[in-house]
């Protein structure tokens, strides 16, 4: 619909979608709609036309400002308060000594110097003649000036335990040190044990001078195939230990590669012990000095003698065995057959001055002295590499039971000690068969016996009633001098061995898995003087 040019507008409701624009929107829709003048005639209804856009100002930041509100806050008002403290009164007091009092020493002494040069020259030929006495007396000889601090009490230091072991109910059946006598290392097996037993068994090893020892956590862990039955660490490579195993095997392990720890074994030959391996020792080789053997000793009645191969492998160098004709005749053999039965060897020990002497003790209570250059030949039971020899040449007094342990003595040529199943120790000599000193210690077996390796006249016993006993035979030679209780309950103590390096340490293992550190009292480590004049005496009064 077209009005006159005089209209002032033109308004056209298109659709309720333009009457449900915002305010803003409809007046640009109006202007849009406007026309200034007619179309032309001629011209088509509708043309093509731009009309320049609206430009609408946005409202939301103005809202959005006007909404904002500053607020502080501030804490409550701190009060504080200045208060200072002053004594009400003070004194000064002054001491002085009356100079008058105190006489002049230096000026009141005079020397008479004709005096002291007479005396001196009077007295001279005495006091000459005394110290050249003193120069050829022998009062003080083997007196040594100790001047570290007196313990006169033994204490434990340390209580070591592997818990893996113990869950399995496994015992303490060997202690060693290593050369530099800060490393102790114990074997896990089990003693009691009466069958062909497949469990496997440790070998852990602690450093005491390491600063964070964990006595239940142990630095080194090795596996065995089998229950290790004894240990002992190399005389002058701290890192090498040897084991024996109830399979009759015998390990060499190097504690300095913990990945693969073995080294040597003498694996299941025909030279290789049928019965379990009771005790291993490190023996030097006469041939090759550098090179070192390993003597092990069993129930199957062979002590071999073992040298380290290339491949690994332990070979025998030469063999010793025990058969019931070398033993006397008695009560404790008359079951067996005479002739070629084997002889159980339980432990030996060699002679600190002789290296081819050494005692053995056998399952039938005896000690023999053997000899290492015997060469007479014994009877052959099985095949075996080397031909084995009968190394006896004396027996001594047995026991009444199985012999458990010996030990001879670092400083006298001749003595030994032994202990076993009749809980008692002898005190014997090599020169004669009876015992010198026989002591009823236990009512229960005595499994380990050692000599002191600082003081002669001392010597440790490992007893089946928990106990450790100490002996020094200047004090008693009936009575221990200290007994330390080492478990509870009775518990048998398997083995013991004394530190040859830090000599105040003594380390003791038993049936609950738990290897104790002693540190002995002065009294256990330091040499009395005249104590090997009081050995030597000793054992002329005994041997009278």
């Amino acid at each position: 619909t077209w009005r006159p040019r005089s209209s002032l507008t033109a308004r056209v409701v298109t659709s309720s979608r333009s009457a449900s624009l915002f305010p803003w929107q409809r007046a640009g829709a109006e202007r849009q709609l406007w026309w200034p003048r007619p179309p032309p005639a001629g011209a088509a209804m509708f043309v093509d036309q731009t009309v320049p856009g609206a430009a609408v100002q946005s409202l939301w930041r103005s809202a959005r400002n006007a909404r904002c509100e500053a607020k502080s806050c501030q804490t409550v008002e701190v009060v504080t308060a200045e208060a200072a403290v002053q004594s009400r009164s003070s004194r000064d007091v002054a001491v002085q000594v009356d100079g008058s009092a105190v006489p002049d020493i230096q000026q009141g002494t005079r020397v008479d110097e004709g005096a002291v040069l007479a005396f001196l020259r009077r007295v001279e030929g005495v006091v000459i003649k005394e110290l050249n006495k003193n120069v050829t007396s022998r009062a003080f000889d083997g007196f040594d000036v100790s001047w570290t601090d007196q313990n006169t009490t033994v204490l434990c230091l340390h209580t070591l335990s592997y818990p893996e072991a113990q869950h399995q109910h496994l015992q303490v059946t060997g202690v060693s040190w290593n050369a530099t006598g800060s490393v102790v290392a114990c074997s896990y097996g089990r003693l009691n044990d009466g069958d062909w037993s497949t469990e496997k068994s440790y070998v852990c090893t602690w450093n005491l001078d390491r600063r964070r020892l964990d006595p239940q956590r142990p630095d080194l862990v090795v596996d065995a195939p089998s229950s290790v039955m004894c240990l002992a660490f190399h005389p002058s490579q701290p890192s090498l230990i040897a084991g024996g195993l109830f399979s009759g095997e015998v390990l060499v392990w190097d504690t300095s590669k913990p990945e693969d720890p073995l080294i040597w074994r003498t694996g299941m030959t025909d030279d290789t012990h049928t019965d379990p391996v009771y005790q291993v020792h490190w023996l030097p080789d006469a041939k090759h000095g550098n090179h070192i053997q390993l003597m092990s000793a069993s129930t199957d009645g062979k002590i071999l003698v073992w040298r380290e191969e290339r491949d690994g492998r332990l070979a025998v160098a030469e063999g010793f065995a025990l058969v019931a004709q070398q033993i006397p005749r008695s009560a404790q053999l008359k079951k067996l057959v005479w002739g070629e039965v084997a002889v159980g060897v339980t432990s030996f020990s060699f002679s600190h001055f002789d290296p081819h002497v050494f005692i053995v003790g056998v399952e039938g209570g005896y000690s023999l002295k053997c000899s290492t250059t015997a060469d007479s030949p014994a009877p052959r039971r099985t095949a075996g590499s080397v031909p084995l020899r009968a190394p006896a040449e004396l027996a001594f007094s047995p026991h009444s039971g199985p012999l458990y342990s010996l030990s001879c003595s670092p400083f006298h040529r001749n003595l030994f000690l032994s202990c076993g199943t009749d809980g008692r120790v002898h005190l014997s000599s090599m020169l004669q068969t009876q015992p010198l000193i026989s002591l009823q210690l236990s009512t229960k077996y005595l499994f380990c016996v050692r000599w002191s390796p600082v003081r002669p006249l001392v010597f440790a016993v490992a007893s089946g009633e928990g106990d450790v006993h100490l002996f020094d035979l200047e004090k008693s030679s009936q009575k221990p001098a200290v007994s330390i209780r080492q478990a509870v309950n009775e518990c048998p103590v398997y083995c013991l061995e004394f530190n040859t390096k830090q000599t105040q340490l003594l380390a003791a293992g038993d049936a609950a898995g738990t290897v104790r550190v002693w540190q002995l009292s002065s009294d256990f480590t330091e040499q009395r003087p005249r104590e090997m004049n009081h050995l030597e005496q000793l054992v002329s009064e005994l041997t009278d």
